[in-house]
């Protein structure tokens, strides 16, 4: 597959990395195409999110969807460009799926005839069976974790069960900011394959 001639420097460097990452499974290359774009990408979602631990999770995420779709991508436009996209559109469903059911406590709206309504928010207590299908799928996703490899289980138990910062997280173990974002996302990609040949279903 021929590179775009219209590519600049920067553009061919990304598709001969990419290249050497479908065809040769060359994890540096992974490595270079994530140091190249990780800062870019994520100061995008913080102005997206306002949010800095939002903004790292949705990057992770954009990376991870964008390389487990790598086969799929085309010389037609820069790696950059369909990069972006992908981190774009699933910020904005992220977005999208936080925002609903939330309602403004100080504005009423109208039904579907026009007549005003008061404002209603939705009860944030589960009610019993609710709370069981919780529970269970807590149980299941913590018997996931158990499966990974120490370094990475205490990595994913105090950032998505005890909710701790990167920060936090680095300081806790001394471990440097970096390898504990890169260690998380290896992670993540970890719990998704067994997920996916799991028999249990989250």
């Amino acid at each position: 597959m021929e590179v775009n001639v219209n590519f600049t420097d920067k553009a061919k460097r990304d598709y001969l990395l990419i290249r050497s990452a479908i065809d040769h499974q060359d994890r540096n290359a992974y490595a270079e195409l994530m140091a190249n774009y990780r800062d870019s990408i994520y100061f995008m979602l913080l102005k997206m999110t306002n949010n800095k631990d939002d903004a790292e999770d949705l990057t992770i995420e954009a990376f991870g969807k964008a390389f487990k779709k790598l086969e799929q991508y085309t010389p037609d436009y820069a790696f950059s460009t369909w990069l972006f996209k992908i981190a774009t559109n699933n910020c904005i469903d992220f977005i999208r799926r936080k925002k609903q059911n939330v309602y403004s406590l100080d504005k009423g709206f109208q039904d579907e005839t026009g007549t005003e309504m008061a404002g209603r928010i939705a009860s944030d207590v589960l009610d019993p069976e609710e709370t069981m299908i919780k529970e269970q799928k807590i149980n299941i996703m913590r018997g996931i974790v158990e499966r990974l490899k120490p370094h990475y289980r205490i990595l994913v138990e105090l950032r998505y069960f005890k909710e701790y910062s990167y920060e936090e997280i680095a300081d806790k173990l001394n471990l440097p900011l970096g390898t504990v974002k890169a260690k998380l996302f290896r992670a993540r990609d970890l719990l998704y394959n067994i997920l996916q040949t799991s028999e249990d279903r989250i």
